[in-house]
């Protein structure tokens, strides 16, 4: 008697049954090398004398960090410096994602402008930084422009005051005083009034079928909370600081070092680039009939790009930005290479200390990893919005 599936087919060429056996056997192979390559490592450490283990990290880390997001000192443990790393690389990719998106797409738009100049200057800017290597203009901005600038005593002062020099930009800034968590409470109980006045004005519009504006709604009801509550207070919850000139630096206020100030205008210029060429190609993906009647029912043409095109464009546009926003976090890494202090640079330097190279790594590409998918699955949230707004 044969072994047979309810289908009278042999179980042994059943597609179903052998794409199953492909799949264990995949698993077992993997499995098998990860194994293979764990055992190996772990038995070239215990050679080595080296410990794989992470009780380091509280440990004093006993080096300085020039330029942190987080208040650090040198009697900080290892993994409080390790946090200062990913901080700073996080403010890197964000405020880089946020730049290198909006200059990207003023440039894919003005790469489609009939304006024979706007549309040339764009076309060289592209081909300009997209052609040489990012690492190559990153040491350009550092040592060809900002470390050529005054020193600190013969800074360039604008209004404001903002001082250029070869130590950086110092500018006002603000600091928190003691009525900033007050204030703070404050705002977050108009996010919360806004955002049921938003559910609330919402619902109202499907009974009333007429527009209530419940998103004009709340944005005027979180700030009129945040206003009241300033002035509320006994005194501002933030005070101004002004830099003052020391003996060796510029002592308050806000400093961007030539190292960020460098990766920045790098990695913005950089990612732009690839951005505009996502957005111009987006763009021209829309019919050209669609323009055409938005035109002839009267829109102007900002207001075709506007409220025709781009949302249109956008199922196209948002996927390959994704992508570009990963490399940009993901090419913050080479800031190394200048100095500044990001999560790689930290890393490298608590390798030498600590002398624990595989632990830190995995750490380093947890983190990387962490980072990556969180910025991946915010692009994916928003891109079915996108997608769901275009049905």
């Amino acid at each position: 008697m044969r072994l047979q599936n309810f289908g009278g087919i042999p179980f042994w060429r059943d597609v179903r049954v052998l794409r199953a056996a492909v799949q264990v056997a995949s698993a077992v192979v993997a499995i098998g090398l990860v194994y293979f390559f764990i055992r190996n490592v772990l038995n070239a450490a215990d050679e080595r004398g080296l410990s794989l283990g992470f009780d380091f990290l509280d440990q004093e880390a006993g080096f300085p960090i020039s330029d942190s997001v987080l208040p650090y000192d040198e009697s900080k443990s290892f993994l409080y410096a390790f946090f200062a790393g990913v901080a700073n690389t996080l403010k890197v990719a964000l405020l880089g994602i946020v730049l290198a998106t909006t200059l990207g797409i003023v440039i894919g738009v003005s790469r489609l402008s009939p304006n024979w100049l706007v549309r040339t200057i764009s076309s060289v800017y592209i081909e300009i930084f997209r052609n040489v290597p990012l690492l190559v203009q990153l040491f350009f901005w550092l040592f060809g422009v900002l470390l050529l600038l005054p020193l600190v005593h013969d800074s360039i002062e604008w209004p404001g005051p903002i001082f250029f020099s070869n130590r950086g930009i110092f500018s006002v800034w603000g600091g928190p005083s003691a009525y900033l968590s007050p204030w703070l409470m404050t705002i977050g109980g108009g996010l919360a009034l806004a955002i049921v006045t938003r559910l609330a004005m919402g619902r109202l519009q499907l009974r009333l079928r007429r527009p209530t504006y419940p998103n004009l709604a709340a944005l005027l009801i979180f700030l009129i909370v945040g206003i009241v509550g300033w002035f509320s207070m006994p005194a501002s919850p933030i005070v101004k600081e002004v830099p003052v000139l020391g003996r060796l630096n510029f002592e308050g206020g806000l400093r961007l070092t030539p190292e960020f100030l460098a990766l920045m205008i790098g990695l913005v210029l950089y990612t732009a680039t690839f951005i505009a060429e996502i957005v111009r190609s987006g763009i021209q993906s829309v019919q050209r009939g669609q323009v055409e009647a938005a035109e002839a029912l009267g829109l102007k043409e900002l207001e075709v790009m506007r409220l025709v095109v781009f949302p249109q464009a956008l199922r196209v546009i948002i996927p390959p930005l994704i992508s570009q926003h990963l490399n940009l976090a993901k090419n913050s890494s080479l800031a190394l290479a200048i100095g500044y202090p990001d999560l790689f640079g930290i890393s490298r330097i608590m390798i030498n200390q600590a002398g624990r190279a595989v632990p830190i790594f995995l750490m380093l590409m947890g983190a990387y990893l962490a980072i990556s998918l969180t910025l991946a699955i915010i692009g994916n949230i928003y891109n079915r919005y996108a997608q769901i707004g275009e049905r």
